[in-house]
């Protein structure tokens, strides 16, 4: 028999377990960005910086298209941040040789040093939060965060 008080039925969430949840991923973003923000701020950048940062570590050669689909930010947004990366030192750009007019990002030396100090400080709450958890907890979460995001994007994460 089902144990009735093992947590909420979500075939019958009401409003309060709804806010709670809209809650708790506010307060779960705003402390998995906090040392990254400290971080980026010895360097001049925010946010927006981290997400090119750890998009281009995660897929070398992304065209600029191809993160400006990712992030659905506005070229002239992508633009700011993509030009103090590159004037910094922290990501290239390379012509496609297929195709001259696209824009291939790569992560320097020095922008790789960056990405695994900021990536290390995220893995490490993520990887403390899933041992707490457990195994069946972190494929509910998942299939959470799956559901949350738009479905054209959940193929990305298809097994």
């Amino acid at each position: 028999m089902t144990d009735l008080k093992s947590g909420p039925n979500p075939l019958f969430l009401r409003h309060d377990q709804l806010h709670q949840g809209i809650e708790l991923l506010f307060y779960a973003y705003r402390d998995f960005t906090a040392e990254c923000d400290a971080i980026l701020a010895t360097y001049g950048f925010g946010r927006a910086h981290h997400r090119v940062i750890y998009f281009v570590a995660r897929s070398p050669s992304i065209s600029v298209a191809e993160l400006l689909a990712i992030l659905r930010i506005t070229k002239q947004s992508l633009s700011r941040v993509l030009s103090q990366l590159v004037s910094e030192g922290f990501v290239s750009v390379q012509k496609a040789q297929e195709d001259r007019r696209r824009r291939l990002l790569q992560l320097t030396d020095k922008g790789s040093v960056l990405e695994r100090r900021l990536s290390e400080v995220q893995r490490a709450r993520i990887g403390a939060a899933y041992r707490a958890a457990g195994g069946d907890a972190v494929e509910g979460y998942r299939k959470v965060l799956l559901g949350i995001i738009d479905e054209n994007d959940r193929r990305r994460f298809e097994e």
